[in-house]
């Protein structure tokens, strides 16, 4: 599965459990930032890919941006700036 998200939005891999997922899902919100949530405990393949992109490590949250790049546990200024950045290319 493709889990590019589109221009604008990103996709945030996370667990329900996770305070630091919690916590930039609010921020988001917040700033009205669109984003696709992917639980990987609910989405087969999923905790594999976070894996790949952390360095063997099921870190969350992992957030994927439109360009293929990836972050992990990122700050809402560090989302704003890449999209921001992106939109700017």
């Amino acid at each position: 599965m493709d889990f590019t998200p589109e221009d604008g939005t990103i996709t945030m891999f996370s667990t329900t459990w996770c305070g630091y997922c919690n916590r930039l899902k609010k921020q988001l919100d917040g700033q009205g930032i669109g984003y696709t949530e992917i639980n990987i405990e609910e989405v087969a393949g999923t905790a594999e890919l976070v894996e790949q992109l952390n360095g063997g490590n099921q870190t969350v949250p992992t957030v994927l941006f439109p360009d293929g790049t990836a972050a992990t546990n990122p700050s809402l200024a560090e989302v704003k700036s890449r999209l921001g950045a992106l939109a700017t290319l």
